[in-house]
């Protein structure tokens, strides 16, 4: 990574089932970046919807988004560069997580609604059933030419996927971990 006056922040998006939570779990891996797992900062009632069936609102998810930011806000206060996957499938949630303290860059995994329903139907334990994914597909916004990340189709095997992602962003993993100011929790 390249020295910058902030740390840095890899967000991981895209519709549920593209893959997310595999590439940035490798993506931190091969960095040595924390990992967040947006998902995990819902509020209960938000889960309770989506598992009910029920998309989410834009009010919904304002305060989901402003508890990421601030994840990545606090790690980005201490030297810290980190991962996230999360959906930000519109320009406005992924705004809300661009004013962390960090310099957010995105990598969009764009896929097709039947690679991903075969992907859905095989997944288990999650609570986003995959009727949420016409809803998911509809609210998507690509990133624009304007916004920092890079495109990537998902259908090659997960490590070719982050390997994509990493060269396209022009990050490696650190030489000597030691020596990195962006590593640690």
């Amino acid at each position: 990574m390249s020295v910058h006056s902030r740390a840095a922040c890899v967000v991981v998006m895209g519709v549920s089932g593209v893959g997310k939570s595999t590439t940035a779990e490798l993506i931190a891996d091969t960095l040595g970046w924390p990992l967040a797992e947006a998902d995990d900062f819902h509020p209960p009632a938000n889960i309770d919807k989506m598992a009910a069936g029920l998309p989410l609102t834009d009010a919904d998810r304002a305060p989901w988004l402003r508890a990421i930011r601030d994840w990545v806000s606090a790690r980005s206060a201490a030297g810290v560069s980190v991962v996230v996957s999360c959906s930000a499938l519109k320009r406005s949630y992924r705004d809300v997580l661009r004013e962390a303290d960090a310099q957010v860059r995105f990598v969009f995994l764009h896929a097709g609604e039947h690679m991903v329903l075969d992907r859905l139907s095989k997944r288990s334990g999650h609570f986003m059933p995959a009727t949420l994914l016409g809803s998911q597909f509809a609210d998507l916004e690509p990133l624009a030419s304007d916004e920092d990340g890079v495109t990537i189709d998902p259908s090659g095997t997960p490590r070719a996927v982050a390997a994509t992602a990493l060269m396209r962003l022009g990050l490696s993993a650190p030489s000597d971990p030691r020596q990195s100011t962006s590593n640690g929790a």
